[in-house]
């Protein structure tokens, strides 16, 4: 997948250590936050280069954590992803975890993709630190701490043999480019009709078309321009069947608390995993209209 994702002008390289330790944290969510890392890594390179994902066992000691604030020491594991980018001035490295906050031209991104990693990182008790340079590339390493217990086996097979299909055709609205093409992989795998627009310009644009009859709306909350829930509003008034679940990398509370979305509406948050995922639009979808856009999905 992430070789999908980078294009053919970009190298993926990967260091790997064969014995590494264990950590404790959601594989999905480390799935997720590879996948934000490597994106940001592929913008920072238009013209191609090379991303390199190492990981290693790492022991911070006292030294380590006298220059880096609330780090604890210990044995911890490292994951780097490093790019040959165009770099960050220090300004810019100072801004990079705060919500919204994007080096990119206006609708090509939401700034919340270092975000979530950070949040995902502190969440699982580790830390995160940037080292780049004007011109000459950026890594982004993070470290989580080793534990000694076993880790739990995946049963990748039977989750996936029980995920539900579907046949109907969905809309998915969503301006981050790997979030929009991690979903719209799981959702055709599984049967769907997926129609894909990165703005909200470009899913009325499809929702217009004479022939298109939609059955499901999943689009992202915050979007440049207008809100997911405007964009609903405005396309049941063509689509009346219209099911809609949104998502979003800020929590339900963040979300009502700002009058983006109100309390108890269908709501998927990010980062998610195929099964949250297909499980949330195959409920929405068996919803009556009464009770579409009154659940929550966690």
């Amino acid at each position: 997948m992430l070789r999908r994702m980078i294009g053919e002008d970009v190298e993926l390289r990967t260091v790997l250590e064969p014995s590494l330790g264990n950590i404790n944290a959601d594989p999905g969510q480390i799935e997720q936050v590879i996948m934000n890392l490597i994106v940001n890594a592929r913008d920072a390179m238009p013209r191609g280069g090379t991303i390199t994902i190492e990981t290693k066992n790492i022991y911070l000691d006292q030294t380590y954590v006298r220059h880096h604030v609330s780090v604890t020491p210990g044995p911890h594991v490292m994951l780097a992803v490093t790019d040959t980018g165009v770099g960050m001035e220090q300004e810019t490295q100072k801004r990079i975890y705060e919500p919204f906050f994007t080096t990119k031209e206006r609708g090509k991104g939401t700034g919340l993709g270092l975000s979530t990693v950070y949040g995902i990182v502190k969440q699982s008790g580790g830390n995160i630190w940037v080292y780049s340079e004007v011109d000459k590339g950026t890594t982004f390493k993070i470290y989580l701490p080793r534990i000694s217990e076993a880790a739990d086996m995946l049963k990748h097979d039977e989750i996936e043999f029980n995920l539900p299909q579907g046949t109907e055709t969905i809309l998915l609205v969503e301006d981050e480019e790997m979030v929009r093409h991690l979903a719209q992989n799981i959702l055709e795998s599984s049967g769907y009709d997926v129609l894909t627009a990165e703005s909200v310009e470009d899913a009325l644009r499809i929702a217009s078309r004479p022939s298109v009859s939609i059955d499901l709306l999943l689009t992202d909350v915050v979007m440049p321009g207008m809100s997911g829930r405007d964009l609903a509003t405005q396309l049941q008034s063509t689509h009346p069947e219209m099911h809609v679940l949104y998502m979003s990398g800020y929590t339900e509370d963040t979300i009502v608390h700002h009058g983006l979305l109100e309390q108890g509406i269908n709501f998927l948050q990010k980062p998610f995993g195929p099964e949250q995922l297909l499980v949330s639009v195959r409920e929405v979808l068996g919803q009556t209209p009464d009770e579409n856009q009154s659940r929550l999905f966690r």
